[in-house]
């Protein structure tokens, strides 16, 4: 019999400290310490997955030269977006985890791809919904896969006894903040409890080659809920964002070990659950009938993937002793760089004006490519003239006002011709990224601020 061991964890960070202290050493919150038993008085009879397929994993050691250099098995979904994110598809053995804020659409989302995996035998636990609701969600998305099926448990020892039974390809855990070990002796969703349930799943992925999706909550902060040793245990993390005010919802890769961290899956929110936009550029920018100033568009990248975005800005004369900048989807500090070199190279004086800066759609975006579209936007708004609707920009704004070149200017090019763009001005420098005779688009070099000023004013 082990003898009972408690121990203190940050219940804001899962900090472990063996003696209650008030301010938390690694996040400086003040009283979210509490005690927490990790070791119950029973025997731990791990979960031993020897019988359950028959590729035998030896422990021993081997030369990096003998293993065989093979492409990871993937498990491709009926859902682009979703393939796309995961790197091109869902990589067997892996474990995944997916956060969101609360009604945003992750359980509809990865009941919608259990439910179009036809020929994939799917198991979805849920600790948060009775079979019923499910029922009627899954009535509600029109799908049926034959080999779906449901368990609403919380309990890790009786969810893999039933994994035992029904040897399911793929697993989704709706959530992992519900579930409860009996090795723990402490409540659901607490950090020891978190931690211990997602390390017996992880070892069922690796040792049977089986994947595993674990659905997740989100603090207050927005960060995920639990201790961040939870986001080193697995091989990939997906936040799933999007305001409540728009129909459209984003999958982001915020870690991936089966490919890239820039990809971007884009979803519409619609009664029939959720929908692939294959398109995104058109919902991004704004159907407008009548031209107005302070609005530009840029071409940008997220992941592979090019987009067209709207930036709006809004240059007013300062009411108070100190103007005001505010962004929505841009980084503050970039924005008050941007007005410096404006002010500083171009002599307009931004210091005593409010400016406002929004990406429409309710995207964040971090491509320096949209400094030169912020900057037309800005200057748009001040000389309160709008720009021409068929043009678009791409390029980064250097501190001496120089315009500099951005990478893949191809990509941007073409997605910008597909829309019906006529004009898009890039960087003198990135002449050696594009051929002029191939596209169908005027492409404008430009070097300095000053040039675009005097192009477009």
């Amino acid at each position: 019999m082990s003898k009972v061991k408690t121990a203190y964890f940050c219940s804001n960070c899962g900090y472990e400290s063996t003696k209650w202290v008030g301010k938390c050493p690694s996040c400086n919150s003040w009283n979210t310490f509490v005690e927490e038993v990790i070791t119950k008085g029973v025997e731990k009879n791990d979960n031993s997955w020897k019988d359950y397929n028959a590729d035998k994993r030896t422990s021993k050691t081997i030369l990096l030269n003998e293993v065989s250099a093979t492409e990871e098995d993937r498990i491709l979904t009926t859902d682009g977006e979703l393939n796309r994110v995961l790197g091109g598809g869902i990589v067997a053995g892996s474990i995944v985890l997916v956060a969101g804020e609360p009604g945003i659409g992750k359980s509809t989302l990865f009941l919608q791809v259990g439910l179009h995996l036809d020929g994939v035998s799917t198991l979805y636990i849920s600790g948060e919904e009775s079979e019923q609701q499910i029922k009627m969600r899954a009535d509600r998305l029109k799908a049926s896969n034959q080999d779906f099926y449901l368990l609403t448990e919380t309990a890790t020892d009786v969810l893999f006894k039933e994994i035992k039974k029904l040897r399911p390809q793929l697993v989704i855990v709706d959530s992992i903040q519900t579930l409860h070990s009996n090795f723990i002796e402490s409540s659901p969703g607490s950090v020891s409890q978190i931690r211990e349930c997602a390390a017996e799943f992880q070892r069922f992925a690796k040792e049977t080659n089986t994947p595993v999706f674990l659905i997740g909550h989100i603090t207050k902060d927005g960060t995920i809920a639990g201790p961040k040793i939870l986001e080193h245990m697995v091989d990939t993390v997906l936040q799933f964002e999007g305001d409540r005010h728009y129909a459209y919802r984003i999958l982001r890769t915020i870690k991936n070990r089966f490919g890239s961290t820039a990809e971007l899956g884009i979803y519409e929110m619609t009664g029939e659950g959720m929908r692939s936009v294959t398109n995104p550029s058109e919902i991004l920018i704004t159907q407008k009938e009548e031209q107005l100033s302070g609005s530009a568009i840029a071409a940008t990248l997220e992941g592979m993937r090019p987009l067209l975005i709207e930036v709006q800005a809004l240059v007013t004369q300062s009411v108070y002793g100190t103007p005001q900048r505010t962004v929505s989807g841009f980084d503050l500090r970039r924005l008050q760089l941007l007005l410096a070199v404006l002010e500083k190279r171009g002599g307009f004086h931004f210091g005593v004006k409010d400016v406002f800066v929004n990406i429409a759609g309710g995207l964040k975006v971090e491509d320096p490519s949209i400094d030169l579209s912020v900057i037309c936007a800005l200057l748009s708004s001040f000389e309160d003239i709008p720009l021409p609707q068929k043009i678009c920009f791409a390029g980064e704004v250097g501190l001496n006002g120089e315009i500099r070149a951005v990478n893949r200017i191809e990509q941007r090019i073409a997605e910008a011709e597909k829309l019906g763009f006529e004009k898009i001005i890039v960087s003198k420098y990135n002449k050696k990224g594009f051929d002029k005779q191939k596209t169908g688009i005027q492409i404008v070099p430009v070097g300095q601020v000053q040039e675009v000023y005097q192009l477009l004013f």
